[in-house]
């Protein structure tokens, strides 16, 4: 023992201390600890170093810390060290570390109240803790309720289920949570729903019997206890409830901050609906009884709804409305009586005011008179022996009077509610066991303790012994069990304190004794107390400072007792007068009801109740004991001892489970743990009570493989021995030298307390140790391998350096030799280059010289030439000056000449004059002809041509006006000589042509003032030709603009209806599957009713037989299909279970009857209408997607509508300025027109060229506008391709708007049609391309995976001894060689039916020839010819030919057929012998004969008869999978066959023109195809079923328990304490259990010829089964969430992918449905420190949801100790990053959802001519046809 202290307390160990104010500190060592040293030399957590004292006498050390690895741990009692601190240590880590609530302690479960909702009571958790043993699973109350329902199955002994706790740890929902899983779990052994029931029972108790207090909103003011009634085959059949101790007290008073019964606040809350107006009720703040605790109000809870919650409770429990009324009056009379105001009359006496409103409302409510009830209010009537007396009371003495009345009431409403709630739980079935939960409070303790806490300890005292034999009794089975020498454990034995309270002169014996003295009182009952019980019991003392007041020592702690008003609530007394009065009622029969059992209400003295308590205590009679006499009632104290004593009695009759109800803080708040608290309540409840029974004895307990595996390291090879146990108890005795510490029993070590820490350490030391020396090795083969890499590279420096330097010597001497070269030809450069500079130089000069010397001659031969040159210049200007002079000379005789010609043509002039003069006259009214010009801009623009024809001849008149004038000069000019002669006439002429001057004159001014106009006009339209080119530059960029937002419009509403399409479309598909998977679902109730039916049948027709011997009763069957269909000719066994069956309904129930013929038939109506609600889906599918093409194709319409519209007004608006430009040219040419001088200037063209460009540039836009609306008309013809090809005319419509319709139309259409050949081009290339390159990847897959599978065979033939290598070629030769010979057999077999085939169509040709032949030849020959050749052969054997595929059989062989063929045929044979479906394909025969005969009723019995003895071999077999595999293949088959050969076209163009000759011809067989497939989707559910019972036990060991990879995940530290009365495991399922199993399905279904899509179905379902068990067990298993297991999971997936890969089912989407469990496993694994992490994990885990990726980091737990936990901190940083995700909040995954079925149309190729009926089915009855 010293040896192991010192081995422990050494430096860094850590021990507890006690604190003040966490109870229990951790420190650390920092010294070792010698034996003799005094203290301790500790080192808080925050550095601080303390001196701890030793006691001096006893030398006890604090207490040592348990491992971090053990710290969590589900099981208080599998910690290493078992005592207070590590205790409570381990509660807090779980619930604020990792949100734990439940702990095991041994057999106890100790539960913390979260004071928060935890998604962990739903039904999914329910289904995953059903048929688990305890151990198996993280704590839970389901698992204990799972615990107590199999052991109640398994021992066939009653349970009972202790809930217990103070107010406010949780003890009402514990036991709530409880009744829920037995009602769920078991179901209802009837029609009556009773589990609903007993639900129910629930918030109608909550009402009446809890209140708000200060420690809890929901407390439960009563205890109870209920009986949950189970059959032979448990299930619920009733329940039964026992009440104690309801308080009340609480009905007339309320503390601070509480409420009375939430009954009342829910009337008040519900007193302004209609039904409530009689009861006079307001609000709760208007009523003495709901207003004292000054909060009427809960926060978050609705009182009017929970009225109606109430309300359907009990109407669900069979009390009917007018009750309800009842009782809700007589609750608002006792408001109503609480405020009755009772006033002083003197000093002795009352009165009650008359009118009193409160009191008339309550004698109208109770139907009493108002007089006696006020009379007997304030007086009470005192009997003698001969007379009788009236007595007035003071007001004190009848308030407290009125007070016990209402209590009285309530308490009797109490009882009776309870009496009823019993009546609606108890059935006529007999009860086979039961289960108990019992509600009750836990150990109190206050200030002021009165008559209530005693009792509450006194019966916590009771239930504290009861626990603490239980628990010392499974030790010493467990002891008895292993074997192990059995040591007597010391534990407190409470029954010196339960004697003091109940024994022969104890407290209630003394207390009953003082009640019964005329003139007892409470101080002399406290001394009576003292006198007895001061000196003789030690638990008993009396305070110092008290003498009404006594103190026990309960097994929890101290209690001080007062003793004021023990009297007056252990008499409960109330005025018998007052009882008389309601008894008296007439108009109120539930008020007689519930005071029809009234005792006399006397004292045991007669004496009238005093003043004083206030609190009151109602126990509910034991109605199977009368009273001891009718004088005297017992009172509470001795009705509450018999009560405990008849629990205790069940109680100890039955095997009881324990829940400790812990509440960790007063505040109410969430997840917030007080230490002082806690381990005020942990000693309380027995919880550590039953940690020091254990560590009493050997509380950690290993198997012998477990510690084999943990402590295989501190073994050396020479230990390890062929006997497992022999090794351990070998390394034991050399680790361990106190053979005291650990005891070997028959499976298990048992160790004290501490040991399994010391083993742990001296693995951690060794693990440490092997550490140490393993880096010692690596770092010496680090350092070695870094000195060699060192001394290699300081050799390859040195080699490098050498080189270096010998390449530099080279070099240096390579240098020298190259700079002697250089200089050599740097020295004949330069001699060189002087010599070529001396010679350029000399050339240079000779070529100076020369060139000078030729310039000189050039330049005198240029002087003479110029000299020239000028001379012949000089000559020429001579002469041209004289000849100008001559021509001056003539000039002047043609001026004198032209002068005179002038004159005479002087009146020419003047006419012409004049017409200047109306020239001018039209130019004054030029401005308004301009307007007007603009107000006709059609008619100017007409005459534009004309116009410009015009301008064209006007200036050819001006030419020849100006070649006339120059003819008229020259005439003047010739004339001049005559003017000469005429001199008389020259001063006349000089006048006329000084008028003629100023005529001119004012022309040019006028002419001026036009130019001016024209210039100003011209800058106007310049400047508007600017505004139009801007406006037009402004439409370019609109049309841009718009040809840009048409496009992505155009984009966005293609991408948005995809996506809305698409959308709908998976809205729809995932509504489909709803519905199908909700029809789907309805079947399988349809056949659970069904079968439930056939039961009952069979056990009422099984009771008719034992009455009636010699009655013989045949099966009958009932199939849903008989309302729809109907048939009359049944085989002799069916007819004669329906006369049995008809015998029997007789004597059945006639009401059950009816029930469950309404029930089958509302359930067929159901089927209708969903089958009728799936058709309608799928219907307003396709007109939802109508529908939106319909508005997709309006929307596109409205778009391009207002495009039209955009475009036409664009049009307007270049017509208009079209115009506009045309008039301002029009008028421009008039203006220039009427200027003769005007036309033809450079202005006017610049500007008709500008207004033209204008023009020009406008009619581009209109063919830009023009081609985006072509664009448009493309746009909408792409989106509605198959409505454009169907009308074109609709887009020939809009083309012909248009200008120049044809040609656009054409280019249009041309444009189409090639854009469709080019996408159809585009399409044929992209599937080709597509299908290559899907087939190149099969073919690239396939190579791989023959790759993977060679290696893999390689690697596996490398791994084994030669002689093995050289077996396992061989055998994988043998293998290739066969598989290759099956393929040839295949192509082999391919190849004769294609010879077969070809032969039959030659014999048919050669028929064919030779009936040509032989008609030939019949007209050549003679009769006697013909008759002697012998007949053709073809004709002769061959009747094979004109078999038509049907099978004749005779109706009263029907029987037979159905017998040989469904009800006795084997699947096993038919699978291997024959071909798959054949049975199918046998009745489709027979069923096609019928319809070639067209017989109704032989295709309608035949249908029916198949159908109904297809379900009577599926309930016979229905747990065969090979039976239910087999059948669902054959009648997907026979489905098939019925769609083959319908007759329907879109099943028959999958047919040859042979088989489509086979079809149906008379009868429409599409309803028997409906019902067909309902069974075939019946039998795929059972399928499912049967295959996930099969798969059932091995998931959870394959996949999560066994160890795959071998030594990975290793073995608890602590190894997981198994309760002793789970059931033990039968057998271990590893993975390969999983595979076998799965490819024995596989291959069970080929052989039967299940279709392939069918078999991915079932494969993809398989996996999710496998994948959701697995998963929600590790959610629910704390010790498989860690590093080692998350590696096993996946290894353990591959591996099922790798099934799948050689399978080929790949694509079926089972992969897919484990990815939450790959998740898992991946999240297990990863990091989970840094933000990185967290970030990473929350894109990683998107298959989980919130709660479960939580979930997992909770419960992450190292293995070893060299791994982290996941702080807390981390686990916040997740969820703040999944708080966005919208998800359901539920943890588990369901995992008995079923994936919708579909059977998608396989047609077969097989003929049905070709089919053989093998002799062995004994169907020789059947004809081929």
């Amino acid at each position: 023992m010293n040896r192991e202290l010192e081995y422990m307390f050494v430096q860094s160990a850590r021990v507890w201390i006690p604190d003040a104010e966490e109870v229990w500190k951790s420190v650390e060592l920092t010294k070792d600890y010698k034996n003799d040293d005094a203290s301790l030399q500790l080192m808080l957590e925050d550095g601080t170093t303390i001196d701890h004292k030793l006691d001096p006498k006893t030398k006890n050390l604090p207490y040592l810390r348990n491992p971090d690895i053990l710290v969590g741990e589900n099981d208080l009692t599998a910690l290493s060290y078992l005592h207070e601190p590590a205790v409570l240590h381990n509660l807090k880590v779980r619930f604020i570390d990792s949100k734990l609530i439940y702990t095991y302690c041994g057999i106890v479960l100790v539960a913390i109240n979260p004071y928060e909702t935890l998604p962990i009571y739903g039904t999914d958790i329910i289904n995953a803790y059903s048929g688990q043993n305890m151990g198996d699973m993280d704590p839970h109350i389901f698992a204990v309720a799972e615990e107590a329902y199999k052991q109640m199955a398994r021992d066939e002994r009653n349970q009972s289920i202790i809930v217990s706790g103070e107010s406010g740890a949780g003890k009402t929902v514990s036991a709530k949570y409880a009744m829920r899983y037995f009602a769920t779990v078991s179901g209802s052994a009837s029609e009556a729903n009773v589990e609903e029931k007993v639900l129910a029972s629930n918030p109608i108790m909550e009402a009446i019997g809890n209140a708000k207090t200060t420690r809890n909103d929901n407390s439960s003011r009563f205890g109870k206890y209920i009986e949950i009634g189970f059959d032979n085959r448990y299930r619920i059949i009733g329940a039964n409830m026992r009440t104690y101790l309801l308080e009340k007290s609480r009905v007339v008073f309320q503390a601070d901050e509480e409420r009375n019964y939430h009954i009342f606040y829910q009337l008040c809350a519900s007193a302004n609906q209609p039904e409530f107006k009689n009861l006079r009720l307001s609000t709760a703040n208007d009523f003495l009884y709901t207003r004292q605790g000054r909060s009427p109000v809960i926060e978050g809870v609705d009182d009017a709804k929970e009225l109606c919650t109430t309300r359907h409770a009990f109407t669900l429990l069979g009390i009917n409305e007018s009750y309800q009324i009842g009782l809700f009056q007589v609750l608002a009379a006792i408001l109503h009586l609480g405020n009755v105001e009772i006033k002083d009359r003197d000093s002795d006496s009352s009165l009650i005011a008359p009118n009193n409103r409160h009191l008339t409302a309550f004698c109208e409510l109770v139907g009493v008179t108002y007089q006696d009830m006020s009379q007997w209010l304030c007086h009470r009537k005192l009997k003698t022996a001969t007379e009788t007396y009236i007595k007035p009371l003071p007001r004190l003495q009848a308030t407290n009077a009125r007070d016990a009345l209402s209590k009285h009431i309530y308490a009797k409403l109490f009882n009776w509610i309870v009496e009823h709630v019993n009546k609606a739980l108890v059935t006529n079935v007999k009860q086979h066991s039961f289960i108990g939960v019992l509600d009750i409070y836990g150990f109190e303790t206050f200030e002021i303790n009165s008559f209530e806490q005693f009792c509450i300890n006194y019966a916590n005292e009771k239930l504290q012994q009861q626990f603490n034999m239980h628990v010392f009794k499974l030790e010493q089975e467990e002891y008895m069990k292993e074997q192990i020498p059995w040591t007597l454990i010391d534990f407190y034995d409470n029954q010196p304190c339960i004697n003091l309270i109940e024994a022969k002169m104890g407290i209630l014996d003394l207390l009953d004794e003082e009640c019964k003295m005329p003139k007892g009182s409470d101080d002399s009952w406290a001394q009576k107390l003292y006198n007895t019980h001061l000196k003789t019991c030690s638990l008993f003392e009396k305070p110092r400072m008290s003498n009404r007041a006594f103190i026990i020592q309960h097994f929890a702690d101290k209690v001080e007792y007062q003793c004021e008003g023990f009297l007056e609530k252990n008499k409960d007394t109330v005025n018998e007068e007052q009882i008389h009065v309601l008894k008296a009622s007439k108009q109120f029969d539930l008020l007689v009801e519930l005071f029809q059992d009234e005792e006399k209400a006397t004292t045991p003295t007669g004496q009238v109740p005093g003043t004083g308590g206030r609190t009151r205590l109602s126990i509910k009679p034991d109605k199977g004991r009368d009273t001891s006499s009718k004088e005297h009632k017992k009172t509470v104290g001795c009705q509450f001892r018999n009560s405990l004593q008849m629990l205790m009695e069940t109680l100890n009759a039955t095997t009881p489970h324990y829940v400790r109800c812990i509440k960790p803080n007063d505040f109410k708040l969430a997840f917030s743990f007080d230490p002082k608290r806690a381990v005020q309540q942990l000693r309380a409840c027995g919880v550590l009570e039953t940690i020091r029974i254990s560590a009493a004895g050997f509380p950690s307990r290993w198997t012998y493989q477990e510690f084999f595996s943990r402590y295989r390291v501190l073994m050396k090879q020479k230990d390890v021995l062929p006997d497992k146990k022999l090794t351990c108890r070998n390394v034991l005795e050399k680790l361990v030298q106190d053979q005291d510490k650990y005891q070997f029993g028959k499976t298990k070590i048992f160790f004290r307390a501490g040991q399994v820490a010391y083993l742990e350490k001296l693995r951690a030391d060794k693990l440490r140790a092997a550490c140490i020396r393993i880096q010692k090795t690596i770092r010496c083969w680090l350092a070695r391998k870094k000195y060699l890499r060192q001394r290699s590279a300081a050799i390859t420096i040195q080699r490098f350096t050498r080189g270096y330097q010998a390449r530099c010597l080279v070099k240096f001497m390579r240098r020298t030799q190259a700079a002697t070269v250089i200089q050599k030809y740097q020295r004949m450069c330069v001699e060189r280059k002087r010599y070529r500079q001396k010679q350029a130089a000399a050339l240079a000069m000779q070529t100076i010289l020369r060139a000078y010397m030729a310039r000189q001659k050039y330049q005198a031969l240029l002087r003479e030439h110029k000299a020239v040159i000028i001379q012949k210049h000089v000559r020429g200007w001579l002469a041209r000056c004289w000849y100008k002079r001559c021509l001056e000379a003539i000039v002047y005789l043609q001026c004198c000449i032209r002068r005179m010609r002038a004159k005479r043509e002087l009146k020419k002039l003047k006419i012409e004059a004049r017409s200047v003069e109306h020239f001018k006259k039209l130019n004054k009214g030029m401005e308004n002809k301009i307007m007007q010009l603009q107000r006709k801009i059609d008619e100017q623009n007409k005459d534009n041509r004309v116009i410009s024809e015009k301008l064209v001849s006007l200036e050819s008149s001006y030419a020849s006006e100006s070649e006339r004038m120059r003819g008229e000069l020259g005439r003047l000019r010739g004339v001049e000589e005559d003017a000469k002669n005429k001199a008389n006439q020259v001063s006349s002429l000089l006048e006329e042509l000084e008028k003629l001057r100023k005529e001119l004159s004012v022309t040019q001014q006028e002419k001026k003032t036009i130019e001016d106009w024209a210039q100003k006009y011209r800058d106007e339209m310049e400047k508007m030709v600017s505004e139009l080119k801007d406006q037009n530059g402004l439409l370019k960029k609109e049309k841009d603009d718009l040809n840009r937002m048409i496009q992505e419009q155009s984009q966005q509403m293609t991408e948005k209806m995809t996506r809305a399409i698409a959308q709908e479309t998976q809205q729809l598909e995932t509504d489909l599957n709803e519905e199908r998977s909700r029809y789907q679902n309805l079947l399988t109730e349809h056949l659970r009713l069904e079968e439930k039916y056939d039961d009952l049948k069979e056990e009422l027709a099984h009771s008719t037989n034992v009455s009636k011997p010699g009655h013989r009763r045949t099966d009958s069957t009932h199939s849903s299909n008989e309302s729809e269909y109907t048939y009359n000719s049944e085989y002799a066994e069916l007819e004669d279970g329906s006369r049995v069956g008809e015998d029997v309904t007789r004597g059945m129930d006639t009401s059950l009857t009816l029930k469950l013929q309404k029930r089958v038939t509302e359930l067929e109506q159901e089927k209708q209408s969903l089958r009728n609600e799936l058709e309608n889906r799928e219907e307003q599918f396709q007109r939802a997607r109508a529908r939106d093409d319909a508005q997709f194709r309006k929307a596109r319409g409205a778009e391009l509508e207002y495009e039209s519209l955009k475009r036409q007004e664009l049009e307007s608006e270049n017509k208009k300025l079209r115009h506009d430009l045309a008039e301002m040219r029009q008028s421009l040419l008039g203006g220039a027109a009427a200027g003769a001088g005007a036309p033809g200037s450079p202005a006017y063209k610049v500007l008709l060229d500008q207004l033209n460009a204008s023009c020009e540039e406008l009619e581009v836009r209109k063919e830009e506008v023009l081609i985006l609306r072509s664009q448009l008309v493309s746009q909408k013809e792409a989106m509605h391709h198959k409505e454009t090809m169907t009308e074109p005319s609709v887009f020939a419509k809009d083309v012909n708007k248009l200008k120049d319709a044809d040609e656009l139309k054409q280019a249009y259409v041309g444009v189409k049609d090639t854009n469709r050949l080019l996408e159809q081009q585009l399409q044929a290339q992209r599937r080709t391309y597509d299908s290559e390159v899907e087939s190149l990847r099969g073919e690239l897959q396939n190579v791989k995976e023959e790759n993977n599978r060679q290696q893999q065979l390689l690697a596996q033939n490398l791994q084994l001894p030669p002689e093995a290598r050289i077996e396992a070629s061989l055998q994988h030769e043998i293998t290739r060689l066969t598989n290759e010979n099956l393929d040839l057999m295949e192509q082999l077999e391919k190849q004769d039916r294609t010879i077969r085939k070809l032969k039959k169509q030659l014999k048919v040709y050669s028929k064919r020839i030779g009936e040509m032949g032989a008609g030939q030849a019949e007209g050549q020959t003679s009769p006697g010819q013909m008759v002697e050749e012998p007949i053709h052969p073809v004709n002769i054997p061959r009747r094979e030919k004109d078999f038509q595929g049907m099978l004749e059989y005779k109706k009263e062989d029907e029987m037979k057929l159905v017998k040989n063929l469904i009800l006795e045929l084997k699947p096993r044979g038919v699978a291997v012998n024959l071909i798959p479906g054949l049975p199918a394909y046998i009745l489709f025969m027979c069923l096609r004969h019928a319809d070639y005969v067209n017989d109704d009723q032989k295709v309608r019995t035949l249908l029916t008869s198949t159908i109904n003895s297809i379900k009577k071999i599926l309930k016979k077999r229905g747990d065969d999978f090979e039976t239910v595999s087999f059948w669902l293949a054959n009648t997907c088959r026979f489905l098939h066959c019925l769609k083959q050969y319908s007759g329907d076209e879109a099943f028959m163009k999958h047919n040859t023109s042979r088989q489509n000759e086979h079809c149906l011809s008379n009868f429409d067989l599409a309803e028997y195809r409906q019902v067909i497939s309902d069974l075939a989707i019946q039998i795929y559910q059972q399928l499912v079923k049967c295959m996930e019972n099969i798969l059932q036990p091995m998931i959870v060991s394959g996949m999560l328990e066994h160890e795959t990879i071998q030594g990975v995940s290793g073995v608890k530290p602590t190894g997981l304490r198994k309760r002793t009365s789970s059931i033990a495991d039968e057998g271990t399922y590893t993975l390969d259990s999983i595979l076998r199993q799965l490819s024995a399905f596989h291959s069970t279904m080929c052989q039967h010829g299940t279709d392939p899509e069918l078999i991915k179905q079932v494969v993809k379902q398989l996996f999710y089964i496998i994948g959701a068990v697995t998963l929600n067990n590790l959610l629910l298993r704390k010790d498989m969430c860690s590093w080692s297991k998350g590696m096993q999971i996946r290894y353990n997936v591959s591996q099922l992918e790798e099934w799948l890969r050689d399978k080929g089912l790949m694509n079926c989407g089972a992969k897919e449905t484990l990815e939450p469990l790959i998740q898992a496993a991946q999240l297990l694994q990863v990091k989970k420190k840094t933000e990185e992490d967290a970030e990473a994990i929350c894109s990683m885990c998107h298959a989980l949801t919130t709660a479960q990726i939580v979930k997992v980091l909770n419960l992450y737990t190292p293995v070893n100790e060299f791994e982290e936990r996941v702080s807390v901190a981390f686990i916040r940083t997740i969820q703040t990053r999944l708080r966005d995700r919208s998800e359901s909040p539920q943890l588990l995954m369901d995992t008995k959802m079923i994936y919708p079925v579909t059977f998608p149309f396989s047609p077969s190729s097989l003929a049905l001519e070709t089919i053989q009926i093998p002799t062995s089915l004994n169907l020789s009855f059947l004809t081929r046809v």
